[in-house]
């Protein structure tokens, strides 16, 4: 078994890498702070062609694999940690779901500004009764015509903001089999925001309402029995939150590093001191093992969906990776860390949020541990 990237995967890290220096060094503690969704990055990164990395060809897209998109993450985010999002938002979760399911007018109405950076799309999945427990959704879908009539609540909504369309899980009746999705556009008549909320990672999500609103039967995704697929387009978006969390999780132990290289104190630098030489290789340890499963996953992916057991090990790996080692960074700077002018901080409160995001650790120990004994566990009463 081989580690190392092949020479095209290394050459397009060593690109990344420069593309990051010279556009995203500059302004990457001013984006890590702003409110606004950074759509002159996403433009940029599209001109670089960063957007639709694992978008077919034939739908616009560049036509590459996971691990090409995993290893823009981690070039960016090691240079500019906020812009990782926008290489998050254009090539895993709910753009990776729609390009596979669209037909063939959707992807003409929506897929060319997503990936432009023009458009952004969201998944509005969770609600405020549904949320590990995702098939206990109750936002309807009710025959009207030749379409559907759209009521519910949705919360957390990531870039719920920002977005232009949204991915929106819907019941079309009882049962997870009849679970699928629709596409609703900001801007629809019943269509409505509620107050944002700002979360310690220092994003904000709004309420989403959605109070009769019409979807035709254009805009259905996927209907009754796509539930399956959804899931299975959902375990892309772990790996993308799974590469952003190790990849801060390293940005932080970067910065600890030279900080211990170059910092004094009783006369010592840092790095002298064994006890602090002791925090470095426990971090190097935990972010080249977690590596190690985030590859696999990628790298493994059957026809680009990343196995779901693959996929719950290493999220697991890399959000405790990311959070412990961002954590021990901050300590080890002290207060350069713990200060906002500088990004460990940042990279701390976003790690953690990562640790609950798209799927919490304990749900996904109890897919793991499905695996492990080859049965189902359900969570509900009998």
């Amino acid at each position: 078994m081989h580690f190392n990237l092949t020479d095209e995967q290394s050459m397009f890290r060593d690109s990344v890498a420069a593309f990051a220096r010279r556009h995203l060094a500059a302004g990457a503690l001013a984006r890590a702070h702003a409110d606004d969704y950074p759509w002159d990055v996403a433009r940029l990164m599209a001109e670089q062609g960063l957007l639709g990395i694992t978008v077919p060809e034939e739908k616009g897209g560049v036509g590459g694999s996971l691990m090409d998109a995993v290893i823009a993450i981690e070039q960016i985010a090691a240079v500019c940690p906020r812009s990782a999002d926008v290489i998050q938002a254009g090539n895993f979760g709910a753009i990776r779901t729609f390009a596979q399911f669209a037909n063939e007018q959707q992807q003409k109405d929506y897929l060319q500004p997503l990936l432009t950076g023009d458009g952004l799309i969201a998944v509005a999945m969770t609600e405020p009764d549904a949320g590990s427990a995702v098939t206990e959704l109750t936002t309807m879908a009710v025959p009207d015509g030749d379409g559907f009539r759209v009521t519910g609540q949705k919360i957390f909504t990531t870039h719920g903001l920002h977005a232009t369309v949204f991915l929106v899980y819907v019941r079309y009746g009882p049962g997870t089999g009849n679970i699928g999705s629709v596409l609703i556009e900001r801007g629809q008549e019943g269509f409505t925001f509620g107050k944002p909320v700002r979360f310690l990672s220092g994003e904000e999500w709004n309420p989403l309402f959605f109070d009769n609103v019409y979807v035709p039967k254009e805009k259905v995704l996927l209907g009754p029995g796509g539930f399956k697929k959804q899931i299975a387009g959902f375990n892309v978006e772990r790996i993308g939150n799974t590469a952003r969390s190790l990849a801060l999780g390293r940005y932080a132990y970067t910065v600890a590093l030279e900080h211990a290289k170059t910092r004094k104190q009783f006369g010592r630098l840092l790095c002298d001191f064994q006890g602090l030489q002791w925090k470095f290789a426990e971090m190097k340890v935990k972010l080249d093992a977690a590596q190690l499963l985030l590859y696999r996953a990628a790298a493994n992916a059957d026809a680009g969906l990343p196995s779901a057991e693959e996929t719950a090990i290493a999220k697991v790996a890399c959000n405790r990776a990311g959070f412990e080692c961002a954590n021990e960074a901050m300590q080890i700077m002290g207060g350069a860390g713990f200060s906002e002018d500088g990004l460990v901080e940042y990279c701390l409160r976003r790690t953690r949020g990562w640790m609950i995001a798209g799927g919490t650790i304990e749900i996904l120990l109890n897919r793991i541990a499905e695996t492990v004994f080859d049965r189902r566990f359900a969570q509900a009463p009998a």
